[in-house]
């Protein structure tokens, strides 16, 4: 996150009035359905059925590009399909696993739950997962779903009147591998909803979902066309916009009780950092502390000790 300027820190008195940009809820579209395509010439069991080559999410290994909606229609990695199968948030076609893992302890579990969801599993040719695969390493697991359901950004703001909400915004991230961290450190830290950018931004790609471990099945996600107004609509739901800066005189540390309150924590691009009108939209900008000889933290890691810091000040406000 490169250096920017620097916004309001503290509070001062009563809540904040006048000149907030008025703005609606965002609601997007999922789009697609269930993949189809020919029988599977790769060793395939009888009940499934192989996809056209390239997959729904992407087209090329690691960097998929960004469907019309949240995307993952095609998840891999065993933990990433075995939490898709767990969480039941959406349906799944079918389960695709390596011919050779075949009764492999490791992937017995998933086709045990598979199975008792009635989704079809399919063993195929090592060369043949590889091929369809869009990250690195599927570890012979690879799965077809239905596209992540978006997020009402409106219920996502107006929390569910027990947690404050607690949000993460996501300013122009277009690595995958960040972005499926960010996602993972949220679940783990009790964040109640992630706003991503429809545009100029990475969704949940196979490499998002792998990284991410199975986490973009319960981290509520919302896409929104216009990251600056959505942040001014949340100050008209009392909530904190606080933004990542390496320039920032105020740090993480010292939130104080703005951690306990309706908060949303803005993190950008490593290099770019925040956006011009995304930190104009702040209502406070704070800084890690680097006390070793590199400036910053990559993205992910530095989400991850920001949404922790909330969550401690938190539970030592109970």
């Amino acid at each position: 996150m490169s250096k920017q300027g620097r916004g309001r820190s503290g509070r001062s008195g009563g809540r904040r009035d006048g000149g907030r940009d008025q703005g609606r809820d965002q609601r997007g579209g999922r789009t697609g359905g269930p993949r189809s395509g020919g029988a599977d010439r790769g060793g395939a069991r009888s009940g499934g059925r192989a996809p056209a080559r390239g997959g729904s999410d992407g087209r090329a290994k690691g960097s998929a590009g960004p469907a019309k909606g949240l995307g993952g229609r095609q998840i891999e990695g065993r933990q990433a399909v075995r939490e898709m199968l767990i969480g039941r948030a959406r349906k799944v076609h079918e389960v695709w696993i390596s011919s050779e893992l075949e009764g492999d302890p490791g992937v017995d579990d998933i086709v045990t739950i598979a199975a008792s969801q009635r989704v079809p599993v399919v063993h195929v040719a090592r060369s043949r997962l590889e091929r369809e695969a869009r990250s690195e390493a599927p570890q012979g697991v690879l799965a077809h779903a239905a596209e992540l359901p978006e997020a009402d950004l409106g219920e996502m703001l107006r929390g569910d009147g027990t947690t404050p909400p607690f949000l993460v915004a996501v300013d122009g991230v277009t690595d995958p591998g960040n972005l499926g961290a960010i996602v993972r450190s949220c679940d783990g830290a009790g964040v109640t909803g992630i706003v991503l950018p429809r545009h100029r931004a990475v969704h949940v790609t196979p490499t998002v979902a792998k990284a991410a471990a199975g986490a973009v099945e319960f981290v509520p996600m919302a896409l929104v066309p216009g990251l600056p107004t959505v942040l001014a609509q949340m100050k008209d739901h009392r909530i904190w916009v606080v933004g990542l800066d390496d320039e920032a005189d105020r740090t993480l540390f010292e939130l104080g009780d703005l951690a306990v309150e309706p908060i949303c924590l803005v993190v950008g691009a490593e290099g770019a950092g925040l956006s011009r009108l995304v930190r104009e939209r702040c209502d406070a900008l704070v800084s890690i502390p680097m006390l070793g000889g590199v400036s910053s933290l990559n993205v992910s890691a530095a989400t991850a000790l920001s949404t922790y810091e909330v969550t401690r000040a938190r539970a030592a406000a109970r």
